[in-house]
């Protein structure tokens, strides 16, 4: 797990730690040392924790005037145990809401189990959102029927086009022109 590595080819156009409004602003990373593991297995330094043992997420994009944030994730979901939707709403969703983003999208192609409990921060990200949507790209087909099971499907968009989506090919704003048409075509807005 230590060789996968966050998507680096939009640094060029936006990098978490160098934006004021990104829970992760001043970060300074070592590209030396493997300080975070999901179990056993060291994971690349770039990832950036949340608080959980076992869930780690890199902001890869944010357009504060679109409104939309892009966030790739890697490692176990585990709400039953650690609660990590708790720590990643209260310590990357809140933050990024309040400063007016309202569509976000979930790359979670990386993100190997997950383990539901309630629903409660679901439904709260759902309704912080209002006008927005919480799109899942690229989730494990065994992840997203665990997702399904747990009616989490509810208050997110996935499946479809967006399971296979090619996106490390997109630029950022091409990326979210595409989740968009497709969140909308689906939601029928």
């Amino acid at each position: 797990m230590h060789a996968i590595e966050p998507h680096y080819r939009w640094r060029d156009h936006y990098i978490a730690s160098e934006d004021k409004n990104s829970p992760f602003f001043g970060r300074i990373y070592n590209e030396f040392e493997f300080t975070h593991a999901i179990y056993d297995h060291v994971i690349h330094p770039q990832w950036d924790e949340i608080e959980s043992p076992t869930l780690y997420i890199k902001i890869l994009y944010v357009d504060y005037d679109e409104g939309f944030a892009t966030i790739e994730m890697i490692g176990e979901w585990n709400d039953l145990l650690h609660n990590d939707i708790m720590f990643l709403k209260r310590n990357i969703i809140d933050e990024l809401v309040d400063a007016g983003i309202n569509k976000f999208i979930m790359v979670g192609e990386n993100v190997l189990n997950y383990h539901s409990s309630d629903d409660s921060y679901y439904e709260e990200w759902f309704d912080d959102v209002e006008d927005g949507w919480i799109a899942f790209v690229n989730f494990r087909e065994h992840v997203m029927a665990d997702f399904q099971e747990a009616n989490i499907d509810y208050y997110i968009v996935a499946g479809g086009d967006l399971e296979d989506l090619n996106w490390r090919t997109y630029t950022p704003q091409t990326m979210f022109q595409k989740v968009e048409s497709l969140v909308v075509k689906r939601l029928g807005v």
